[in-house]
């Protein structure tokens, strides 16, 4: 499956009598649109606004970041299942608003979404305080469940995303990027020599509110299964989850995989990047055993040398990691984990709820309970009295003064275990 991604690099956004690209700067019609999404009657009201970097701004509680991508020409549609019809994507040419990103924020479950800081000591920790951001600030009908309030929220950023990057349909791209994988055989007789690596993509998946979809189907509904690199890129996989903000995969992190992107640097180089097969978290053990054995044995079949695994959050996931890199192990294949930690605010904590020997080569994204100060913001997009309640924050985190001090689990991404971070170890 071959697909060209073409990058139109933004870097302002400003609002305007006419949505549109306009050289660098993507401008937007705030009430088209706000009468877009209103159109959706469990919604009660929308506010947009903007957040740059540098900027002395604070948004939360954030629930969602989404790159705005359109579909030039093949491969059906952005965001199937949702925006699109179900039809296989990940081929043809997509066009990337890069450097843009729509927020959606709104108090769903109120201690499982996040904050993003646009500048300050809190910008340094996530990668969406270097974007130009539009936050979508949703306010559901009253007596909404919260089920129903997520995926109200979660489809108005799919909207607006799909509204803004359908803007670029027609614009010549500044850089075109090509992402091919060949078929087992092909592949096989293009690099006899090279070791053949997979990717394992845990997908969370433990109950209501902890959903990620797959083509529109809830990963809860899934077995392990195999499926082409380039159609994360067209948004075959969305998050829908509520849980810790640091180390929660949003759907901007799944169009822009960076063990997706690594593997396609070294593809035909270093290794056969062969492809990815996706798995869901489970909550009980039966249904861990049932995915983390077919796991196992696609790997098998696929007759990988080497296999990469990342999750999504901590504590019980961490017993579905250890699963598949022990499994995957004991069929000669090598592994590395990607995960963060949850070793205390002195570090000195068990790091992960499970361990085993096999997984003996491990990439870490930080310290989640680190203690961090985040100074007080001129602006405050959202809503700042849920705060204190964020996983990672306590009573009094919130200070008078506008300071925050909490956890580095408040902060939207900073932990996240695709590696889509500042933070590591040696």
């Amino acid at each position: 499956m071959k697909l060209e991604v073409g990058y139109i690099p933004i870097r302002d956004i400003q609002f305007g009598p006419t949505s549109k690209v306009d050289g660098n700067v993507l401008y937007v019609n705030q009430d088209e649109l706000s009468r877009l999404l209103l159109q959706d009657e469990a919604i009660e009201s929308v506010a947009l606004d903007i957040a740059r970097p540098g900027e002395s701004v604070r948004i939360t509680p954030v629930k969602d970041v989404i790159e705005p991508r359109v579909k030039v020409h093949g491969g059906g549609g952005i965001f199937p299942g949702w925006c699109a019809k179900v039809d296989t994507v990940g081929s043809g040419r997509t066009n990337v608003l890069k450097g843009a990103a729509v927020v959606t924020a709104g108090k769903i479950v109120g201690f499982q979404e996040g904050i993003i800081d646009m500048s300050g000591e809190g910008a340094r920790y996530t990668p969406f305080s270097t974007l130009n951001n539009l936050v979508l600030v949703v306010e559901p009908k009253q007596g909404l469940a919260q089920h129903a309030y997520e995926k109200t929220l979660r489809l108005a950023g799919l909207k607006a995303a799909e509204y803004l990057g359908k803007l670029a349909a027609d614009i010549e791209a500044e850089e075109v990027h090509t992402y091919e994988t060949l078929s087992l055989l092909e592949g096989v007789r293009a690099y006899p020599d090279l070791p053949r690596v997979g990717y394992v993509l845990m997908l969370q998946s433990q109950g209501l509110l902890h959903d990620t979809y797959v083509y529109g189907v809830d990963a809860k509904q899934i077995i392990p299964t195999l499926i082409s690199p380039t159609e994360l890129m067209d948004g075959a996989i969305i998050s829908g989850n509520c849980v810790s903000a640091c180390d929660k995969n949003t759907t901007y992190h799944h169009l822009n995989n960076p063990v997706v992107q690594d593997l396609f640097a070294e593809h035909g180089k270093t290794l056969n990047f062969v492809g990815v097969i996706i798995t869901n978290e489970n909550v009980f053990l039966a249904d861990k055993m049932r995915s983390s054995d077919r796991t196992a044995e696609l790997c098998g079949y696929l007759s990988l040398d080497g296999a990469i695994i990342s999750q999504e959050g901590f504590g019980n996931p961490d017993t579905d990691l250890i699963m598949n890199c022990r499994k995957i192990e004991a069929k000669g294949i090598k592994t590395v984990i990607i995960t963060d930690e949850y070793a205390g605010q002195d570090g000195a904590s068990q790091s992960l709820a499970d361990a085993d020997e096999a997984a003996d080569a491990v990439v870490t994204g930080g310290n989640a309970n680190e203690v961090i100060h985040l100074p007080a913001m001129e602006r405050i997009i959202g809503s700042i009295d849920a705060v204190d309640h964020i996983a990672g924050g306590w009573s009094g985190s919130l200070n008078e003064d506008g300071t925050i001090t909490a956890e580095l689990q408040v902060i939207t991404g900073a932990t996240n275990e695709l590696g889509f971070n500042t933070l590591s170890a040696r």
